[in-house]
């Protein structure tokens, strides 16, 4: 059995909703909405008298579609060539037709805070 839950950033935090069951969460930290993604798939699977779900039945999805639509003014092609991941691929991940592993996902939000932090420490004359 596996689930798949969405997971999103939010002003707080971050929530999570599965794609197969009735699940969802919110935490202010990654780590404990892993716990809680679990916990809320249980209690699902418990009110539907099925067997509960172990940390690795959990298959996690970041949003990166939804991020890459909010802040419709990055350009995908300097970002890409930035962190040196495929142009290809990062414009797959804005539309949705793929999705990153965590790592990618940490690679990717890693390089992009890098480059605004760059952005941050201009200044203009």
């Amino acid at each position: 059995m596996k689930a798949t839950f969405i997971v999103e950033k939010t002003n707080t935090g971050y929530s999570a909703y599965s794609e197969e069951y009735n699940a969802a969460t919110t935490a202010k930290t990654y780590k404990e909405l892993k716990e809680n993604m679990l916990e809320a798939l249980n209690l699902f699977l418990e009110e539907e008298n099925l067997p509960l779900a172990t940390e690795k039945d959990i298959v996690v999805k970041f949003d990166l579609a939804q991020f890459f639509d909010y802040y419709n003014g990055i350009n995908i092609l300097a970002l890409s060539e930035k962190m040196g991941i495929n142009n290809s691929l990062i414009s797959q991940y804005k539309t949705g037709k793929k999705y990153p592993s965590e790592k990618q996902v940490q690679k990717i939000f890693q390089g992009i805070k890098s480059y605004g932090a760059e952005l941050a420490s201009i200044d203009l004359v």
